[in-house]
């Protein structure tokens, strides 16, 4: 009963550092650019996060074995939520720097891509807080699906505001689609 308690406890000041640390601070680069974004592989990131994957893998290893394997997935997908985060908050201050843009359809992609970022930071946080909650408990629940269609949304959004600012270079903030 102690344990439960702690780890309650623990899982309560977690969830306010992350909140802290997302909030707080905000997007701290000075002058961001695309040479910033880290390419993240989405094909590698949906089969992290895919349910049937996990229940797969749980039918066919032993449960200790599985414990081990689902909590090396989970830090790999902290990892790709991390990556898509610190790009979120990349493109927030590249799509806030083209609000300004007399365009019209630049400046409309502009305020969808800093809302899109600034959504998938906040589920980035959250995100992160059940992965770290499922590293403690590999069996149970988590997901960051939304995080991925998040990041995918935020895909198009950047990739259109590029698109209206220089047609000449794409822009693509996923490895693979």
């Amino acid at each position: 009963m102690t344990l439960a308690i702690i780890l309650v406890i623990a899982a309560a000041l977690g969830l306010v550092f992350i909140l802290n640390v997302a909030f707080s601070r905000g997007p701290q680069v000075s002058r961001a650019n695309l040479q910033e974004i880290q390419p993240i592989d989405i094909h590698a990131f949906r089969n992290l996060v895919d349910p049937a994957e996990d229940e797969y893998l749980r039918t066919r290893l032993a449960p200790v074995e599985f414990r081990r394997v689902q909590r090396e997935r989970l830090r790999a997908t902290a990892a790709y939520i991390q990556v898509a985060g610190r790009n979120a908050a990349v493109l927030a201050i590249i799509g806030q720097a083209a609000l300004s843009s007399g365009n019209a359809p630049t400046a409309v992609a502009a305020r969808q891509l800093v809302n899109s970022a600034l959504l998938l930071r906040r589920n980035a946080s959250f995100a992160l807080f059940r992965v770290y909650f499922g590293l403690a408990w590999p069996s149970s629940g988590h997901t960051a699906s939304g995080v991925l269609r998040g990041y995918e949304q935020l895909n198009g959004c950047a990739m259109l505001l590029g698109r209206l600012q220089n047609p000449a270079v794409p822009v693509r903030i996923a490895a693979t689609l």
